[in-house]
């Protein structure tokens, strides 16, 4: 007779073999089948890690350096695969292999790494796919017609004076120093989206309220987490330190807008268009103006609709909005500043253009004005190439794609790697040079519409991009008809990460002189 022991040891080993080693033989088969389908696109990373340990132990600059090494080692191709553990991530910075993938209406699934933020956006706009995506975006889009933009630019006008009058107060405090000006940039657009997504003041140049810091804090906390693949399971960050940090803040967000949601129902039921709700430092203000915000629009259009949203689909919507809205036009700004801070003879002709256009003026900008401002047009666009504020952004391809001689197998993932297509020496001569030139029509006619895609592109691009290219102008004409600007440093040493966004990885300080 066996020994109970050993009986329950043979019992372990015979489910060890029926189980464990059939699932092993079975992983390393797909591997080897996955493999072989990619085996003619150059590649970074050797089985089973890849470059996992090569990427952890880098600096967030030198992960930026080490993937334009690769461009440019691969430039001619136009493609690469990098491998994380056994995941093949596909990157593309050719404007022909871009103009196969963005078009689809198949390859819509944006897949990894969105994934982690549908904790804080569900499934609005950015993270949704098939049906839903397309009723959301039918639904969401004529919130974006030039018209309603004209409401939302009242909007930016005020808070861009607001802007420079906090500049002031810093540059009279600490005359000759110079400013850290990404936080000042920062609140603008905190400020400008809480009002025109929410109808909600929240002064967040003013005053430090809780949910501008948690606004911040998520944020951050998203970004660290996307650099550590670690952290990718999300019963397991739910276990640590900063996954709980995240729920609390995510709990908190979403909170407050419920509660904008809620109380613009109420106000919209009772006709009452100066509905008001305080927070506990008796500074939101719901409904002050007749203007519409975001939500306001949405839910107009969302009566219409056949299939309404329920409430808390608005409120992924607007989260989406706050999003995708803020940090990303935070970066845009602060990077043109920056670029025009170190390129004194641009900016002197910006300076030049913007008296041509306000002559002895003081009154804040209007739309039409804005719209004559070609040359600083062509700055925001050629500080978009050098510093598109995302980077890269994903598809899980549904369907096997024929690219050249190479083809992408249906389930991988596909890097459109903005930043890399934009700096690609195959595509931009003298990639690093800072030319708004590139952008005459003369120099532009010729280009693939695909070499340059800030906003992405095809039917999942920006919803958001005019919105944004106005808040810019806005935000930038304020600054500059008021002083002009030195860099502390320089392109070359200035270090940035692009995870998620291209974001500064130290204060980007600079000095104001005012304008004589």
């Amino acid at each position: 007779m066996i020994p109970r022991m050993e009986l329950i040891s043979l019992i372990l080993c015979a489910l060890f073999i029926a189980l464990v080693i059939p699932a092993i033989i079975s992983t390393l088969y797909q591997q080897y089948v996955l493999r072989q389908k990619l085996k003619n696109i150059p590649q970074c990373g050797r089985f089973p890690f890849g470059v996992i340990f090569e990427l952890i132990k880098m600096r967030d600059y030198e992960r930026v350096q080490w993937f334009a090494k690769q461009m440019q080692r691969f430039s001619k191709e136009g493609i690469f695969i990098h491998w994380l553990g056994m995941k093949p991530f596909i990157n593309l910075y050719k404007p022909e292999f871009l103009e196969i993938i963005l078009p689809s209406t198949v390859n819509i699934e944006k897949g990894y790494p969105y994934e982690m933020l549908e904790s804080w956006l569900g499934k609005g706009l950015l993270t949704s796919t098939g049906k839903q995506w397309n009723h959301d975006r039918k639904l969401i889009g004529p919130t974006f017609h030039f018209t309603i933009l004209d409401q939302f630019a009242v909007i930016m006008f005020e808070k861009a004076e607001i802007l420079t009058k906090c500049l002031e107060k810093e540059i009279v405090k600490n005359p000759g120093k110079a400013i850290n000006i990404f936080p000042f940039i920062n609140n603008v657009t905190l400020d400008v989206i809480c009002e025109t997504a929410m109808g909600v003041d929240v002064h967040a140049q003013e005053i430090e309220t809780k949910y501008t810091s948690t606004i911040h804090r998520g944020s951050k906390l998203i970004f660290d987490r996307l650099l550590r693949p670690w952290y990718g399971s999300d019963w397991l960050y739910d276990l640590v330190p900063s996954g709980k940090e995240y729920k609390s803040v995510i709990d908190t967000i979403h909170k407050f807008t419920k509660e904008v949601i809620r109380k613009k129902k109420i106000a919209r039921q009772s006709q009452n268009n100066f509905a008001k709700s305080e927070n506990e430092d008796d500074k939101i203000d719901i409904g002050k103006r007749k203007r519409k915000a975001f939500l306001d629009l949405l839910l107009d259009q969302n009566e219409k609709d056949e299939a309404p949203l329920t409430d808390d689909e608005l409120r992924a919507q607007v989260d989406t909005f706050m999003f995708e809205g803020h940090d990303t036009t935070a970066v845009a700004i602060t990077w043109t500043l920056f670029l025009l801070g170190n390129n004194l003879e641009h900016q002197e002709k910006v300076h030049e253009e913007l008296e041509k256009v306000f002559k002895d003026s003081e009154t804040p900008a209007n739309v039409k004005e804005l719209s004559q401002l070609k040359y600083l047009d062509r700055i925001i666009k050629e500080t978009l190439r050098l510093f598109p504020s995302v980077p890269m952004i994903t598809r899980k391809l549904a369907e096997d794609v024929k690219m050249g001689d190479y083809m992408l197998p249906k389930g991988t993932t596909v890097l459109a790697a903005i930043g890399l297509t934009h700096t690609n020496p195959e595509v931009w001569p003298d990639p690093e040079k800072f030319d708004p030139d590139r952008f005459l029509p003369e120099n532009s006619k010729h280009r693939n519409p695909y070499a340059y895609i800030p906003f992405s592109a095809g039917p999942r691009n920006c919803i958001g991009q005019r919105f944004a290219l106005l808040e810019q102008k806005t935000i930038l004409t304020a600054i500059l008809r008021k002083w002009r600007l030195k860099s502390v440093k320089t392109m070359d040493v200035i270090e940035y990460s692009a995870a998620l966004i291209f974001r500064p990885c130290e204060d980007i300080f600079i000095h104001f002189t005012p304008k004589k």
